[in-house]
C-alpha cells in the first residue's frame, strides 16, 4: 500500500452519501381519477409517484421533473393513446421502463410498441395489485441495472480522457496555466465535481498559476488558508471533509456550508516527496465514490506530478 494513501475504506465511507437513499421516481398516467389514485396508493411507499391525467399533461410533468425510472400509462385516453404518449418519451428518456395498462384488445398497437422497445410489458385490466407490483419492481431493477452500466461506461470513457488530457497537456501547453486548466476540467468531468481547483505549489507556497473548472456558475473555494488543504500539504496524504452530522468541526465548516458544499476531497500532487500542487475536488451534492475511484484519483494526481515535473525541466 502506498504510504501516501490513507485507509481507502474510511475515505470511501466518508464520501458516500450519508442521506437515506431516495425513492426511485415513477409516473402514473390515467384519465380516470379513481384509477390514478389507486395507482398512487399502490406504489407511494416504494416510489416517489408523480401523477398525470393525460398524455399531454404527462409530457409536461416529465419536462418539469426530468427522468423517471418507470412510467405506467393507461392505453385508452382522450387526445392521445398510451402507446403514442410513451413513444414520445423515448428520445429524451431512453432508459425509462414503460408499462401499459389496457382493458381492450389493442393487440396491433401493443405488439408494435413492444417490438419497437417503447413498452416493457402490458397489463390487462382489472389488474391484480400483487402482479402489478411484481412487474413494476422488475422494471425498476432493470432501470437501475441499465443506469449503472451506463454510468460505468461514462466513467470509463471520462477516465480514459482524463489520462489522455494529463499526458497531452504537457505536449501542447505553452505555459503552466495551460497545463493546469485542462487537467482541472478533466478531473471535474470525470468525477462529477461541481468545482475542481488545481493550484501549483513551490517551496511550500501557492503559486499564482492555477486551473479551475466549475459547473453552472463561477464556483470554487480558494485553497489558500483552507485547513483541509493545509492538512493535505503537511501529511502529504489525501484529506476529506463531508457535510454530515458526525463530521468533525473544522475552521472552514462555516465557509463550506455558506457555499453549500457537501464534500471536499483534497489530493496532494507529489513527486519524490515534494508537493508540486494541490488538487481540490468540491461537490455541492452528496458524493458517491467507490474505493477504486478514490484510488484512481490518487494515481491520476501523481501522473499530474510527473507532468508538472516534465514541464519544469522542459
Amino acid at each position: 500500500m502506498n504510504k501516501n494513501i490513507p485507509d481507502l475504506d474510511t475515505i470511501t465511507r466518508q464520501l458516500m452519501s450519508l442521506e437515506k437513499p431516495k425513492k426511485p421516481k415513477m409516473l402514473v398516467v390515467d384519465d380516470e381519477p379513481d384509477n390514478l389514485d389507486l395507482l398512487y396508493r399502490t406504489f407511494r411507499r416504494d416510489f416517489s409517484v408523480l401523477k398525470a391525467d393525460s398524455g399531454i399533461s404527462a409530457l409536461e410533468v416529465l419536462q418539469a421533473e426530468g427522468e423517471v425510472a418507470v412510467i405506467i400509462s393507461d392505453q385508452r385516453m382522450p387526445e392521445m393513446k398510451g402507446t403514442e404518449f410513451l413513444s414520445k418519451t423515448v428520445p429524451q428518456f431512453p432508459d425509462t421502463v414503460r408499462i401499459i395498462l389496457t382493458g381492450f384488445t389493442d393487440v396491433e398497437d401493443l405488439v408494435d410498441a413492444i417490438n419497437s422497445g417503447q413498452v416493457y410489458k402490458y397489463i390487462t385490466k382489472p389488474w391484480d395489485p400483487g402482479e402489478l407490483k411484481s412487474v413494476v419492481q422488475r422494471a425498476a431493477d432493470s432501470y437501475e441495472l441499465v443506469k449503472n452500466k451506463t454510468d460505468e461506461l461514462s466513467r470509463a470513457q471520462a477516465q480514459t480522457e482524463l489520462l489522455a488530457t494529463i499526458v497531452g497537456s504537457v505536449q501542447e501547453a505553452q505555459d503552466l496555466q495551460g497545463i493546469l486548466n485542462p487537467i482541472a476540467t478533466a478531473f471535474a468531468k470525470s468525477f462529477a465535481c461541481d468545482a475542481c481547483v488545481l493550484q501549483a505549489i513551490e517551496t511550500g507556497n501557492f503559486k499564482d498559476a492555477f486551473g479551475k473548472h466549475s459547473e453552472g456558475e463561477d464556483f470554487g473555494l480558494s485553497l489558500v488558508g483552507d485547513s483541509v488543504v493545509a492538512g493535505a500539504i503537511e501529511s502529504q496524504k489525501l484529506q476529506v471533509w463531508v457535510d454530515a452530522s458526525n463530521a468533525p468541526v473544522i475552521a472552514d465548516t462555516d465557509r463550506y456550508k455558506a457555499a453549500a458544499l457537501k464534500a471536499h476531497l483534497v489530493v496532494p500532487v507529489l513527486y519524490r516527496s515534494e508537493v508540486l500542487a494541490i488538487l481540490s475536488l468540491q461537490w455541492r451534492h452528496p458524493c458517491k465514490l467507490s474505493e477504486d475511484e478514490v484510488r484512481l484519483i490518487h494515481l491520476s494526481a501523481q501522473q499530474v506530478g510527473l507532468a508538472l515535473t516534465s514541464a519544469r525541466l522542459s
